[in-house]
């Protein structure tokens, strides 16, 4: 007869093995730079990158402050329902973890006034509820030239139907 021990070290690096290999445990982190100029195209100023980003509910948006002045904040009537407001500190990293499906309208603070804004995309059932509502909302000047761009990219890109 064959005995089999395992050492400390075993136990806990196979329950972080099973603990990882779950869909529902093992969410996501994505990162959104806060950047004051896009280094793929210098005439951006004050932006989000990437403008549009998906996620699955769970994960986790870590706002990163690649340069220094910015900061992130809900946009009124750009949230779901049941979903909490946000507004971080400027220039610090923040960790936004999302678990309502929809549409998440955000900006900065110090900068709206030149358009830096950007969209979060939560996908699950219910994700359409505030589609249309925050479609609907108007934008002051550049900040609307903007939001045009973004719902030009997620119709392109079909992100309506993920």
């Amino acid at each position: 007869m064959m005995t089999f021990e395992l050492n400390r070290r075993q136990v806990i690096l196979a329950g972080a093995a099973m603990l990882l290999a779950q869909p529902s445990l093992a969410q996501q982190v994505h990162t959104v730079e806060m950047l004051n100029k896009d280094p793929d195209d210098k005439k951006r100023r004050m932006i989000f990158r990437p403008l549009v980003q998906v996620l699955e509910a769970g994960d986790t948006v870590r706002f990163a402050s690649v340069d220094k002045g910015h900061n992130t904040e809900s946009l009124k009537g750009m949230l779901p329902e049941g979903a909490e407001k946000w507004k971080s500190k400027l220039s610090k990293d923040f960790d936004l973890t999302l678990t309502v499906p929809g549409f998440y309208g955000y900006k900065c603070t110090p900068h709206t006034a030149m358009g830096m804004t950007g969209l979060l995309i939560v996908k699950g059932e219910g994700m359409m509820n505030n589609y249309e509502a925050v479609r609907g909302v108007k934008h002051k000047s550049r900040m609307q030239k903007v939001w045009d761009q973004i719902w030009a990219q997620v119709e392109a890109d079909g992100l309506l139907n993920t």
